[in-house]
Formats: C-alpha cells, structure tokens, sequence
C-alpha cells in the first residue's frame, strides 16, 4: 500500500503533505512553486510509493466552488493527465488557512514565523490530508 500526498494548491505556491507508510498520520512536505509542481511530483513519485494524492477543493460557505477554482481545477486536469495511475481525489479546503494560523499560534510560533506564507501553505495541505484521512476511516467504520 503506497502512501497518500496532500496538496494545497494556490496561485503561487503549493504546499504538500504527505502519510506514513501506515496511512495514519499526516506530515507537511514540502511547498513548491506552483510552476515547478509537476516536476517536483515525477521526481517524488519515481522514489515514493503514490496510491492516492487529494487536491484542496476551494468551497464557498455554500458549498459551491469558489474563485480559486478557476485556477485550480485546470491543475486538477493536468495532473491526472500526468499520473494517469495514481488516483486525484478533492477534500474540501475551507478554514484550512485559519486552522494553520490558529495552530501556529497554538504552537507558540512568534508572529514572524506566523507569516512566513511557505509554512501556512505546508500546514494547510497537511490539514487537508488528517481531514481525508479521518473521513476515510469514519467511511471505513461505518
């Protein structure tokens, strides 16, 4: 069983996560250029088991996509088109950006650190894939 990669995916960076080899806990990666995404990822995968990589899904307080989708859903295309093995699935992203503040502050990061927008992005991204993986396994159980 491979592993599960997470990203958050944004207009200039995206931050990844990435699971154990258990698929139990979920670890901040990496934040890449959004231009130099696609590389990254070929050069991850050739080295690292991928079953599974989850995209932020960009929802508004409505449940419809957002803005940012715009951008994101093309990435989403080209991706699959690029990994054609691996499964892409969606997680709704929403407060993720607030949570990874708010956990930041929790950890007694100083407000310098809290703005460094690099972090935010992996936090982010780590969020959204515990969040996957707390639903697959509520899924499983039920």
């Amino acid at each position: 069983m491979g592993r599960i990669l997470a990203i958050d995916y944004g207009q200039k960076r995206a931050g990844l996560a990435i699971t154990d080899k258990d698929r139990i806990i979920a670890t901040g990666l990496a934040t890449v250029h959004v231009k130099d995404l696609i590389k990254y990822l070929k050069d991850y995968i050739s080295k690292e088991e991928i079953d599974c990589i989850v995209v932020g899904e960009p929802l508004d307080m409505q449940s419809k996509a957002s803005d940012s989708s715009r951008f994101i859903d093309p990435f989403v295309k080209h991706l699959k088109k690029q990994f054609p093995e691996i499964i892409v699935e969606r997680m709704d992203e929403r407060y993720t950006s607030q949570m990874a503040m708010q956990t930041m502050r929790d950890a007694g990061l100083k407000k310098k650190s809290r703005q460094n927008k690099e972090l935010v992005d992996k936090i982010s991204a780590t969020l959204i894939l515990q969040s996957y993986l707390e639903m697959k396994s509520l899924r499983n159980k039920g």
